[in-house]
């Protein structure tokens, strides 16, 4: 069994140009898969009348109540990224499935086939086509270094971020749009923008603008609250003949 060192992540976050093939956005990018995040569609109404906008502190109270009460839910999402150093473009598509606490799996289903799994102490990052399959530990305690944290139950919207409405041009006039600067400095992201329905106030988009001034961008669309997912649906087996990298080293 050979063995080598793994690249250091924190290195090609910094000089991503200096990092070989693209497998690790693999743990980054998509985490807002590796990320890798959904804040939980609500079926409450906020007192506000269409139209007009609850003070913030109102709303974000109203979005953690709701959260709370959601324990899983799935979707559709369309991901699209763009910028960052290597000014690339992509859109991709795919389902989610999401189990407080902590239990994630993301299937992309195109252009490319791609699955992130996490089962809540390790997060699997497996695209068919490489053969590959990196594992990763799922950070300890309440850390929300990335979205996908935060969507699978970490963190509190009031303490772990300074949220205020963010009005760009492009929110539809029936949504709601937030910007969340993370309070903590260990965040792989410098904000996120969530975007929220203002009648029932489910969470239909999700965005994270990285370091490198990257866009990372989830649209989510038939959006479930509460399904029965079982835990086997968030269990990972590694494909037989694959190489796995984990961060003591390599093996086939």
């Amino acid at each position: 069994m050979a063995h080598r060192p793994v690249p250091d992540r924190r290195k090609e976050r910094a000089h991503p140009e200096a990092a070989e093939g693209r497998r690790p956005e693999g743990l980054t990018k998509y985490g807002l898969v590796l990320a890798c995040v959904l804040l939980a569609a609500a079926t409450g109404r906020l007192s506000a009348q269409t139209g007009d906008r609850p003070p913030i502190d109102e709303l974000t109270a109203a979005l953690q109540a709701k959260y709370d009460t959601v324990g899983s839910f799935s979707a559709d999402f369309e991901h699209t990224y763009a910028g960052g150093v290597l000014r690339t473009s992509v859109a991709e598509r795919g389902t989610v499935e999401i189990k407080k606490p902590g239990m994630m799996r993301w299937r992309y289903t195109w252009p490319e086939e791609k699955l992130f799994v996490s089962d809540g102490a390790s997060l699997y990052s497996y695209i068919p086509a490489d053969r590959q399959v990196i594992v990763g530990a799922v950070p300890a305690g309440d850390s929300v270094s990335t979205p996908a944290l935060f969507l699978a139950g970490r963190g509190r919207l009031a303490q772990d971020f300074v949220i205020a409405y963010d009005d760009e041009a492009d929110t539809p006039p029936q949504r709601w749009a937030l910007s969340l600067t993370p309070v903590r400095d260990d965040a792989d992201y410098v904000r996120l923008r969530l975007v929220v329905d203002r009648e029932t106030l489910s969470f239909t988009q999700l965005r994270a603008i990285d370091f490198q001034g990257a866009v990372s961008t989830f649209t989510f669309t038939n959006l479930q609250e509460n399904e029965r997912l079982p835990d086997t649906l968030f269990a990972f087996e590694i494909p037989a003949g694959v190489d796995v990298i984990t961060e003591n080293g390599f093996r086939r």
